[in-house]
């Protein structure tokens, strides 16, 4: 009597293995979640604590002005001069956009006047102060 199968029986796996891909994914995930915070506030300031309600979702830009009274724009470093030129194009080009001031607040008043000025030259209506929640 002979056998009918052979020792060594091969079967093929047709499926896809999801475990690992799932894995990574969350991993992905995971990563994503923890770094999009400190992504999110590219210029360290010490913001000034206040109520603050939720900002809005619209167009907007943002000045920032650290307490070593460096500018920037999204971010990006510019001189006041560059300012009142982006400010301008910005009035021309998106008269909706909304700009958010963010300023440390050790600084003078007159240092967050003097943007706030900028923006009025610039016929910028729609702006905000970016304040920290406070903690109770």
């Amino acid at each position: 009597m002979g056998r009918r199968t052979s020792l060594v029986s091969l079967n093929q796996i047709s499926d896809i293995n999801m475990t690992p891909l799932m894995d990574l994914t969350f991993i992905l995930l995971i990563t994503f979640i923890i770094t999009f915070p400190l992504i999110e506030q590219g210029v360290t300031i010490q913001l000034p604590k206040g109520e603050a309600g939720e900002l809005p979702e619209a167009v907007s830009r943002s000045i920032s002005l650290n307490g070593m009274d460096q500018l920037y724009l999204d971010d990006v470093p510019v001189s006041r001069a560059e300012l009142e030129v982006a400010l301008l194009e910005i009035s021309s080009m998106a008269p909706d956009s909304t700009v958010f001031v963010r300023a440390d607040e050790g600084l003078p008043y007159g240092k967050v006047m003097e943007l706030i000025r900028m923006l009025h030259a610039a016929e910028i209506s729609r702006m905000a102060l970016v304040t920290e929640a406070d903690s109770l």
